[in-house]
């Protein structure tokens, strides 16, 4: 099987899984579920590649164990989240439904295809380890496996710290500063990208993986100018006001540092609301 059937197959694959994942989130109206679908193609991709490849069997059971494990852990968190929540959808959807209000449906059907797309493209740092016949591991992708290591496990306490702030009733409406929240205001975008570091590194050590680079430069980008931060700032300020805007003077946006002192804020006019 060749490189191009390979990527075909799963764009295929996927983009028939995603338009009905489309029509089940329209029919219990929350477009959040994409999120948790999104995260859980990458493991079923992942095993294909692994399953399918012609490369040395060890190297593709690691990088196949690497993917599935980073995958089922951020879409059960994201499940949890959603059901949580529900029927009340992601702040970030609802902000959607606003702008795209003139043409909604193929706009939100157009982005669900997006995501299947963006898994494929994605998953070439699981393809070409796949594809990799060299009879032993290269150092680069111990470097990369390690580095995927710390990246999860930054990941998985940033959420952990989040969820256990968020439980306590007496931070309802508070910014969460605690933690890897007090030296970076999206701990866990910033360790979500190093995942995605590390799957580079670690592909690198097989013929064609630089190009693999694409997904590492993808998420950086996604996460500091489209989906990630700039969509999760402008629902905070909505909702927790200048205590957000003084979060924001504070704490970096993405790579953890030490936290700088605040300038003082304007009054807010009285009809800024805060919930």
């Amino acid at each position: 099987m060749t490189v191009l059937v390979f990527l075909l197959t799963a764009l295929i694959a996927l983009g028939l899984a995603f338009a009905g994942l489309y029509f089940w989130a329209r029919r219990v109206d929350n477009y959040g579920v994409v999120d948790v679908a999104w995260s859980y193609a990458f493991a079923g991709v992942a095993i294909f590649y692994a399953l399918v490849g012609q490369g040395w069997p060890w190297r593709r059971a690691l990088i196949a164990g690497l993917a599935a494990a980073w995958s089922l852990r951020l879409g059960t968190h994201l499940l949890r989240r959603v059901a949580g929540h529900h029927p009340v959808e992601d702040g970030r959807y609802v902000q959607l439904r606003r702008d795209w209000a003139g043409n909604f449906a193929p706009k939100m059907f157009g982005f669900f295809q997006l995501q299947a797309l963006s898994v494929v493209l994605l998953s070439l740092p699981f393809l070409w380890p796949a594809l990799n016949p060299a009879p032993q591991m290269h150092w680069l992708e111990w470097v990369g496996a390690a580095l995927w290591l710390i990246a999860l496990s930054g990941e998985a306490l940033a959420d952990r710290q989040l969820a256990s702030f968020k439980r306590n009733a007496a931070n309802r409406g508070q910014v969460c500063a605690v933690g890897l929240w007090r030296y970076s205001r999206h701990p866990n975008y910033f360790f979500e990208w190093l995942v995605w570091v590390g799957f580079f590194v670690f592909a690198c050590a097989s013929p064609w993986g630089w190009t693999a680079v694409i997904a590492p430069a993808s998420i950086l980008y996604l996460l500091l100018r489209v989906t990630g931060i700039p969509l999760t700032e402008e629902q905070a300020v909505r909702s927790k006001g200048d205590a957000y805007r003084r979060y924001q003077q504070t704490t970096r946006a993405f790579v953890p540092w030490f936290p700088r002192r605040a300038a003082s804020l304007p009054s807010a006019p009285s009809n800024l609301s805060h919930d």
